[in-house]
């Protein structure tokens, strides 16, 4: 089995956002380039959005709603630098198609768009050190968002290891990025809306998405939150 990161969330989050509730989702798998049976998936989640949600409406979906409301009190503008959950669907609707990366990336997306969370997908075996600390992002923190470059980070909610941030709502780091040679996952779902039983929902489809595309062999799910 995989050994559990310790997750400790930091007072300059806890205290603007005690609501919290956060999942990680485990899992020694084998990922794939492409499975044409989940992309199958996610064409029709695609048009499930397109014909329930408009740019608008998606801003009321709780767990969107709830993760826009904790970048502006931490002090960092949505529409700028706008969440994975809501990005992903957001371009759906523009009549964009998803980027297809790899199964646990794609997976991870199919997911995110169902439930509206931002979820951070790493390769467990890049993260260093046993702990991970979710805080916010400084003024000039390094940090490379995948295919984005240099992202400014300030005022942002950061995971960090040993070495530095591995993932924001907005766009997880390039040190960390699931490749098709990943066999160690870890998921984590950022449930800023405080729904205990969504983020769990959220990471149970992750562990079944795993197990249908990815040869799952052990999957194991954590929670924490703000309050411990």
């Amino acid at each position: 089995m995989i050994k559990h990161k310790n997750i400790i969330i930091e007072h300059c989050l806890s205290d603007v956002c005690p609501d919290f509730k956060g999942a990680a989702v485990y899992a020694e798998f084998k990922n794939g380039a492409y499975s044409a049976e989940l992309w199958n998936e996610i064409c029709r989640s695609s048009q499930t959005c397109r014909d329930t949600l408009t740019t608008e409406s998606l801003k009321q979906i709780p767990s969107i709603e709830a993760t826009r409301a904790a970048y502006r009190k931490l002090g960092k503008d949505p529409s700028r630098y706008r969440p994975s959950g809501e990005a992903l669907i957001r371009r759906i609707l523009q009549g964009k198609e998803l980027y297809q990366i790899n199964n646990a990336v794609d997976l991870i997306n199919l997911a995110s768009m169902e439930f509206g969370y931002s979820i951070g997908g790493f390769d467990y075996d890049k993260i260093v050190g046993d702990t991970l600390r979710l805080g916010v992002g400084e003024e000039g923190e390094p940090y490379e968002g995948i295919g984005r470059g240099l992202l400014n980070i300030e005022h942002l909610p950061v995971y960090r290891d040993d070495i530095g941030g591995i993932g924001t709502p907005t766009s997880d780091n390039e040190r960390t990025a699931l490749s098709v040679e990943t066999c160690h996952l870890l998921a984590l779902i950022n449930g800023y809306d405080g729904d205990a039983l969504g983020v769990m929902d959220c990471a149970q489809r992750i562990a079944q998405l795993l197990k249908e595309y990815g040869e799952c062999k052990n999957c194991e799910i954590v929670s924490y939150s703000t309050e411990g």
